[in-house]
């Protein structure tokens, strides 16, 4: 898998990454592109509201003239461990759009 580089949902925000495995993983594994979204630990946790919550979207745009471009959105799972403050490691487990 490969990650992006991370980056801030704004100037006090949240910490995150994309994460792409590019013969799929999961269902996706050998027939697709899978695209996660990894909440980080970042330097103002201690003053966001917990756990994540905000609308999640998965974007592939088509370069090409059709333009068919691919969207998932999703809502957090707030009992997920996904969404909640990373304490002891850099990141949590990605979630996101397995094909």
């Amino acid at each position: 898998s490969l990650y992006s580089q991370p980056f801030y949902t704004g100037r006090f925000g949240y910490k995150m990454c994309a994460r792409v495995y590019l013969n799929g993983d999961g269902i996706g594994r050998g027939t697709h592109m899978s695209l996660y979204f990894v909440v980080m630990k970042g330097e103002y946790d201690a003053l966001l509201a917990w756990p994540f919550q905000q609308r999640v979207s998965l974007v592939l745009l088509d370069q090409s003239p059709e333009k068919r471009h691919l969207k998932d959105e999703f809502f957090p799972d707030p009992n997920s461990t996904s969404f909640r403050r990373p304490m002891n490691a850099e990141m949590n487990v990605a979630s996101g759009c397995p094909l």
